[in-house]
């Protein structure tokens, strides 16, 4: 059984997986909140030119890279969407919800991640600029590649007046790879105006 996350809380992702993890899945969801007839529609429907009407919303997830001095190492968003050393590989946007409804997949191998990176925090943002107050049932989840099965799932209260939200940090602590939940508001379109509300994190 997979874990629910409270917002602050941190779990060491191999104990929840019983045994050691290296490929690992990080998936985000989210739904655009719609008035009871717009649903059948559908929020895939919408985003991908299914739907009328302008109330679809274009989240993108990133992954930035830290090292020990919490100086940013490599960004993977969707104008990169494999880090430079090839152990981060960003799905793009994920048209079928295949995964339970994972709208973007940011698949990581931790055994290829470079000894002096010792963090990976993941964001969405809201490239099109609209407010999270559109946005309803966002979640982050870690699944275990090798098996599909989820280790941990952090639902988040999202929605409010900002356009961004840093969503969870994968770090090393005593060597081994630990997950931590953040869930803090930020604002900016892309990762690059969020790295003020990031960096604190890292």
């Amino acid at each position: 059984m997979a874990i629910n996350l409270q917002k602050g809380q941190k779990i060491s992702l191999s104990k929840e997986a019983g045994g050691d993890l290296t490929q690992v899945k990080l998936g985000l969801g989210w739904d655009v909140a719609q008035a009871p007839q717009d649903k059948k529609s559908g929020f895939l429907g919408k985003l991908f030119g299914g739907g009328s009407g302008g109330d679809s919303i274009d989240l993108d997830a990133s992954c930035i890279m830290f090292d020990a001095n919490k100086q940013a190492v490599d960004a993977i968003w969707f104008s990169q969407l494999t880090s430079k050393d090839g152990s981060i590989v960003h799905t793009g946007d994920n048209r079928t919800g295949d995964g339970e409804g994972d709208d973007e997949v940011i698949n990581v191998d931790l055994s290829k991640v470079p000894a002096n990176v010792v963090s990976l925090v993941f964001t969405v943002n809201s490239f099109t600029g609209q407010t999270f107050e559109t946005v309803e049932n966002a979640f982050c989840r870690i699944v275990n590649a090798n098996n599909n099965s989820e280790v941990a799932r952090y639902n988040l209260s999202a929605q409010g007046g900002h356009t961004a939200m840093v969503m969870a940090k994968v770090y090393r602590h005593n060597n081994e790879w630990k997950m931590h939940a953040i869930g803090e508001t930020a604002s900016g379109r892309t990762f690059h105006d969020l790295m003020p509300a990031i960096t604190p994190h890292a």
